[in-house]
């Protein structure tokens, strides 16, 4: 069943805000500025893939087999709602980073 326009517009403004904020509050917490945009692709992984990651080390060929055939079996308007999710993490950093050049001293 194809995704009406309004779920998608709601879906992409929710991913983008939501790994700006866990973005921004984790690179302000931990200091690390680019934190978030390296731990979304695991995130993404993990609500894409159906498999345990444990099977990950103890089932590894299979693992990735069933990940690349649930990746390539994404409809465009998931990979658009998921691009969303890392532009917003990558905004994240982009602000902090920003942020810090002009001397705010709590970022």
């Amino acid at each position: 069943m194809p995704m009406s326009l309004p779920v998608l517009l709601i879906s992409v403004l929710l991913f983008f805000v939501l790994f700006f904020g866990i973005g921004f509050l984790l690179n302000m917490l931990l200091r690390a500025t680019w934190v978030m945009a390296i731990v979304y692709p695991v995130v993404t992984i993990l609500i894409i893939d159906e498999v345990r990651f444990i099977k990950y080390l103890t089932d590894t060929q299979n693992s990735f087999s069933l990940l690349s055939n649930r990746l390539t079996s994404l409809a465009l308007a998931d990979i658009i709602i998921l691009l969303f999710g890392l532009f917003g993490a990558i905004c994240s950093g982009l602000v902090i980073k920003t942020l810090r050049a002009k001397g705010y001293q709590m970022f």
